[in-house]
């Protein structure tokens, strides 16, 4: 038994008056519930708990070893979380200003019954769960690997190495640089942000080549990545022969491809010689003076067409982003080489955002001209007939010697550049991911068979992985549909959905070259962080510092799979009699796999199905004959409840019949929450989480979605209790809807006047 375990737990609670909350509420009800109902070894009050003289209060106590769990009642537990932090000490927060003295009425009974109960919830939350215990068994390597030898991973190996960090530089071909390297320009990244630049890839070649902290292996690549971070095992084969690398974390900087022109014959390529790709006219521009193709002659009158396959729904339905300012590099070096050349760039929409906008200046200074339109077909004489949008119509360019193509970049997230499906769902939708209780119940006492076969489709079966990754979901790091590295692209750019595997560069989405060397350093810096965080134990984003991890009682588990399936990170493989095996650096703490579980075996050391019903039956439940509803709200801590908190800082009112409880993820909540939640006596359940779908905001990248799934087939529950379908609703509520926040609750309590208080109430 831990020692955590054996000793005796002694709640402090702690309330404050601020901001409101005295005035809205009576603090002696409150302090009441604490010492007359829960009995509480000690509750006080303070006017100014966060302040100084109120924050020394609470830790002389605990200094004095009168309290070593606190409960703060105060503001959201999501501010002053620095002033409330007592190390080594479990805290849990009430809420009694967002979302109680923000938004109802003051002296209310039935705001003060909110208080109440959010004071009863964050006491029995204390009880339920414990301060968790870091995992820290094992050596943690601090070694970051960077696979891609192109400017972006080079920029990611000197940034570590400038950090202090042991690298290990991983490149396919015989040289560094990659296709940037052959270059003779780029475009400007200083001020004053005018004229061409010199390539200096040769130069950050030579520093990385000189750094005694990088070990740059040249004609390799990585053929098994097993492991997390902190612990990575990476084989690496160099000439054939294979070493293993004790890894930390892993930057993959793979860089891109141009797309493919053949696949542009409807703009003349492959009609005449004379029209090129704009990566072959920068191979030109390498050789020195440019030439037809067709006759060896300069060319005198050049048209260059943007988004030659980008933006476009039968081709790349993405901006490429870069096309536009290499077109103006291109155009510039031509005028440069002869200021008689005629150029025309026939474009649908600009982008030079930013600093590129002078550059764009630049290039209408010398006489580049501009043609705003579509082009509607390139002849094999190349003529190139532009459906003009200034004149309003057909416009043939003609005499033209050379035609350029601004193909887009395409992600090498594959070695063969193949796109790939989501390795988290496709390869095992023979296995449930989502179903009725009873269902559920049902398929967990019908285990998998220990030596069942897998069937993956065949792009998950090819040897075209990078990282050739060792996990139970697939080799692949997870793509979008278009190939690039799938993230939560608002808060978290650089996370792929394997933990400790970071993306930057074009690999991640279309960058110049100044971009992807910020994003290198990006990369790098999260790369370094990961290393950090989880060699103390700790997880890395979203909930970075939390030390809890799952924990599974194999005892019985009937190997269903189900949390091997839905965990969204690949954070849980299975061992040989079929049972999971977590890898605690891997986990994000989603709970997802805590959701899944039809037996409730799984939960953490401050996190748990049981922590969520004891919280949820604490709330004092009127009886049938007060006609006082009561709904439950479980929030998504990363979006919705925000968006309550914000509700309640614009001092918007809704209904007080509302009790939040937040959690981790939507993807957490089982469906024992809500029938006993209902079996309980509450009137009606809202489920509130982040955006689902292709642009998903959802931190732990489908938690929602699997919410929407298991919550689908909550009707068969509810039917079995005799309940209406309509007392469970399920939302996304991203975090700045918060001026959804009091129809949403004021509509549901709305529908159970309609159908009813729920017949379970003084049961």
């Amino acid at each position: 038994m831990s020692e955590q375990a054996i000793i005796e737990k002694n709640t402090g609670v702690y309330l404050c008056s601020g901001c409101g909350i005295g005035e809205a509420v009576d603090m002696a009800q409150v302090e009441g519930v604490a010492n007359d109902e829960f009995k509480v070894p000690l509750c006080k009050s303070h006017d100014y708990l966060c302040g100084d003289e109120g924050v020394a209060m609470i830790r002389g106590d605990i200094a004095a070893g009168t309290v070593n769990q606190v409960v703060v009642g105060a503001c959201s537990q999501r501010v002053n979380a620095d002033r409330f932090r007592f190390d080594g000490n479990h805290v849990v927060r009430a809420n009694l200003r967002e979302q109680v003295a923000w938004c109802h009425e003051d002296g209310d009974e039935e705001t003060q019954a909110k208080a109440d109960d959010y004071v009863r919830m964050a006491i029995t939350q204390l009880d339920k769960s414990d301060a968790p215990e870091p995992m820290t068994e094992g050596e943690f390597s601090r070694t970051v690997l960077v696979v891609g030898g192109g400017t972006t991973g080079l920029n990611a190996a000197r940034e570590a190495a400038r950090a202090g960090y042991d690298v290990v530089l991983v490149e396919r071909s015989d040289k560094l640089g990659g296709t940037a390297a052959k270059w003779t320009k780029r475009m400007p990244h200083k001020p004053p942000y005018r004229g061409l630049q010199d390539n200096d890839t040769a130069d950050l070649i030579a520093s990385v080549e000189a750094d005694g902290r990088i070990d740059v292996r040249l004609d390799a690549q990585v053929t098994k990545t097993a492991g997390g971070p902190g612990k990575f095992d990476v084989e690496i084969s160099q000439g054939g022969t294979p070493t293993v690398e004790k890894i930390g974390a892993i930057v993959m900087a793979t860089g891109w491809r141009p797309y493919d022109p053949n696949k542009l014959g409807h703009l003349g390529y492959g009609a005449s010689p004379d029209v090129v790709t704009n990566v072959e006219l920068e191979d030109m521009l390498a050789d020195g003076a440019v030439s037809r193709k067709s006759d060896g002659a300069a060319p005198k009158n050049i048209a260059f067409i943007q988004c030659a396959g980008s933006r476009d729904p039968d081709h790349l339905p993405y901006c490429s982003s870069v096309c536009c300012g290499v077109t103006i590099k291109h155009a510039l070096q031509l005028r440069e080489a002869d200021p008689e050349t005629m150029i025309y760039v026939i474009y649908d929409e600009l982008r030079t955002p930013g600093t590129a906008e002078e550059f764009y200046r630049e290039a209408q200074e010398a006489g580049v001209i501009f043609m705003k339109g579509k082009v509607k077909g390139v002849g094999a004489d190349l003529t190139v007939t532009v459906d003009d949008v200034l004149l309003g119509e057909e416009v043939p360019l003609q005499g033209l010697d050379m035609v350029v193509l601004a193909t887009g970049m395409v992600p090498n997230a594959t070695t063969d550049g193949t796109i790939l499906p989501d390795p988290d769902i496709d390869p095992f939708s023979a296995f449930p991911v989502a179903g009725g209780e009873e269902e559920a119940e049902e398929e967990a006492a019908q285990p998998a068979a220990d030596d069942e076969e897998i069937d993956l489709p065949d792009e998950l079966e090819a040897n075209n992985s990078i990282l050739n990754l060792q996990y139970r979901q697939g080799p692949h790091v997870p793509n979008l549909a278009d190939g690039f590295s799938d993230s939560h692209y608002l808060c978290f750019p650089y996370e792929t959905r394997r933990t400790g595997i970071y993306t930057c560069g074009p690999v991640r989405r279309p960058m110049d070259m100044a971009e992807a060397a910020e994003d290198a350093a990006g990369a790098a810096l999260k790369a370094i962080q990961a290393i950090e965080t989880v060699a103390g134990g700790a997880a890395v984003h979203p909930r970075v510092g939390d030390l809890s991890y799952p924990k599974f009682g194999l005892t019985i588990c009937t190997k269903c799979r189900r949390c091997t399936v839905e965990c969204p990170f690949g954070a849980i493989d299975e061992n040989e009699e079929g049972y999971p095996v977590v890898s605690e650096s891997r986990c994000r703490r989603c709970g997802t796999c805590m959701g899944a579980c039809p037996v409730r075996t799984i939960s953490f050391d401050n996190y748990s199905v049981e922590m969520v019903n004891s919280m949820s039956k604490s709330v004092e439940m009127p009886d049938e004959f007060d006609e006082k509803p009561r709904i439950l709200v479980l929030a998504c801590e990363n979006d919705a409840y925000p968006a309550i908190d914000m509700a309640g800082v614009a001092r918007q009112e809704y209904t007080s019949q509302v009790r939040v409880v937040p959690v981790r993820c939507l993807g957490s909540v089982s469906l024992v929450m809500v029938s006993e939640a209902l079996s309980s006596g509450y009137d009606s359940i809202a489920l509130m989480g982040c955006k689902s779908g292709d642009d998903y905001q959802c931190h732990f990248v489908k938690g929602s979605a699997i919410a929407q799934e298991r919550m689908g087939k909550i009707g068969e529950t509810l039917k079995s209790m005799m309940l209406e379908e309509e007392r469970v609703q399920t939302y996304e509520v991203a975090i700045t809807d918060s001026h959804r926040i009091p129809k949403l609750f004021n509509d549901l309590a709305e529908k159970v006047d309609e159908i009813g208080l729920n017949p379970f109430k003084g049961f």
